[in-house]
């Protein structure tokens, strides 16, 4: 059972140091509804980052009640948060459940031992620290800007994302992996049962398997089996079904999750670009930030079905979700109008990447940013991300990192004396000369390596790739060579020498300049899959100075 968490909660702008005591007073706060940005609505000061569109951060509180049925009392209860920007710590009733340094992810905590029955009201309060504003090269927002829900579950269920719907390369083939949790305090045996429904709810395939799972064991069932005449998933025809998944204990459902899942085949060859369904066909595709102007980054489901409509009907099938991951409101919108989707982890790994705070490459910079954070957090975010929208049958590609090796930012290496990147245009000389000092840009090679295992260990499905900045070094690096697909970023001259030299890795510019000529680049070229255009969507932030808000 989910329940939505967004009406009713109380604000304040500013610390509050005891806020987190279930008893505190916070009558006099503002009632807010979420999603919700405070940024947004605060004054324009040339004093804030440029490169966050020059509005404000601080740190503000959150606060909400909720009362729960006496039927939950032997029940699993989570509260899920899809995205809170940023340094977000929690707290129900007064026990601190942990805190998440990563705006973009989703996350949950479990509830069960510290949650109040009956008339008795939880509190859940919420801390949100974004004081490093200059922490973004794009318009980040601030505060609980996605939806939160509760989550009950029995407690034998599935796991968070545990049920992983995928097909196999065999003809009309499924497999469905289910991840049972058994909390129940003994032995559970049952079956666990994956229907598949067409779109007028008409049963279209059964996968069933029997299980026994010991008390406080995880366990895996993989079921195997085809579905019969199956309507393909297309950016023309995106047609879903709804996966039912039950588990069930002497022959009564049990728990049970649903969700919406769709069947086609999605492969790149490094000769002859990208294929869906066995057809070729080229990605028109465009990026796009969070955020929806000025609403900021708290955008209704109901904006991006406006946008996605507009951007279809001009020809676009395709989306990168730059540089992070997005609300998933927005996959769900690309599974149901047809959008073919990159999903995107990070924009700088664990070197910071220079962010700017009186205009776009107007020197100096700050160094603010999730690279403090990276060492720690990667594998959870990476992780979470791929978990969460591994079933979309939007997503064709996972993305580790954007321009990770853009030149002397903060990298270098010894193969290059000067180097100058796609936007350096007014970097100071100094700023372009090798400096051996700088971490070497051998380790992001390392890095990326690590990376893709990471993904690969959630989703073997699904081929990963990054947005190269500078092929000129980092083909020469060994940056490319884990990734299954190379997209570049502005480096459509080196295409062909490198599809020459690569000629087992397939290539795609996964961001690409408004130009006719850069498109001629993928018309002219069978080997180049696509391209994704550098902007869907005009965004807030990376500005050129004061008093610009945004960037086109």
């Amino acid at each position: 059972m989910i329940i939505g968490l967004n009406k009713h909660w109380k604000f304040r702008l500013g610390d509050a140091p005891t806020a987190w005591q279930k008893d505190f007073e916070d009558t006099d706060w503002d009632s807010v509804t979420l999603p919700h940005d405070w940024a947004v609505s605060l004054e324009f000061s040339r004093e804030n980052s440029s490169g966050t569109g020059y509005l404000p951060g601080g740190t503000g509180w959150y606060r909400t009640r909720f009362t729960l049925p006496e039927a939950g009392r032997d029940k699993k209860i989570w509260v899920v948060f899809d995205g809170v920007y940023k340094n977000s710590q929690v707290w129900v009733n007064g026990y601190n459940l942990g805190n998440r340094p990563y705006g973009y992810s989703t996350f949950r905590y479990d509830i069960t031992d510290f949650a109040a029955f009956g008339e008795t009201e939880n509190v859940l309060s919420v801390r949100v620290v974004h004081e490093d504003i200059a922490d973004s090269r794009w318009y980040t927002g601030s505060g609980i800007t996605r939806k939160v829900s509760l989550e009950i579950q029995e407690k034998l269920y599935f796991d968070e994302y545990g049920v992983f719907f995928s097909l196999l390369p065999t003809q009309n083939g499924v497999r469905i992996r289910n991840t049972l949790v058994n909390e129940t305090g003994c032995t559970a045996t049952g079956v666990v049962i994956n229907r598949l429904l067409d779109a007028e709810g008409g049963e279209a395939a059964v996968f069933s398997s029997a299980f026994s799972l010991a008390q406080d064991e995880k366990k895996r069932i993989t079921i195997e089996g085809t579905v019969d005449d199956p309507k393909l998933w297309s950016p023309e025809a995106p047609y879903l079904y709804t996966l039912v998944s039950e588990i069930q204990i002497d022959g009564q459902p049990h728990n049970r999750r649903t969700e919406r899942v769709g069947m086609r085949a999605a492969r790149f060859c490094p000769d002859t670009g990208f294929y869906l369904n066995d057809r070729n066909m080229k990605l028109k595709g465009v990026c796009v930030h969070h955020d929806g102007g000025c609403l900021g980054a708290a955008v209704p489901k109901t904006v991006w079905r406006r946008r996605l409509s507009k951007l279809k009907a001009m020809g676009c099938n395709a989306i990168r979700m730059s540089h992070n991951p997005h609300a998933p409101e927005l996959y769900e919108l690309c599974d149901e109008l047809g959008f073919l989707v990159i999903d995107e982890a990070f924009d700088e790994w664990e070197g910071v990447k220079n962010k700017w705070s009186t205009g776009h490459n107007v020197y100096p910079p700050k160094h603010q940013g999730y690279a403090e954070h990276f060492p720690e957090w990667h594998e959870r975010d990476l992780k979470a991300m791929v978990r969460r929208d591994r079933n979309h049958a939007s997503v064709i590609l996972w993305s580790i990192g954007n321009e990770i090796d853009y030149p002397n930012d903060p990298y270098a290496h010894p193969r290059f004396d000067v180097t100058t990147g796609n936007n350096d245009a007014s970097k100071p000389s100094a700023e372009r000369v090798y400096n051996p000092n700088r971490p070497n840009m051998e380790r992001i090679s390392v890095l990326a390596r690590r990376l893709v295992r990471m993904v690969k260990e959630e989703d073997d499905t699904r081929p990963v790739t990054s947005a190269v900045a500078f092929p000129e070094l980092s083909t020469y690096i060994g940056f490319i060579d884990a990734l299954d697909v190379v997209g570049y970023n502005y480096k459509e001259q080196f295409y062909e020498q490198d599809h020459r030299r690569f000629p087992d890795k397939p290539f795609l510019g996964t961001e690409n300049s408004r130009s006719f000529h850069a498109w001629q680049y993928v018309t002219d070229n069978d080997y180049v899959a696509g391209q994704f255009l550098w902007t869907g969507i005009d965004f807030l932030g990376e500005t050129s100075g004061w008093p610009k808000h945004g960037s086109s």
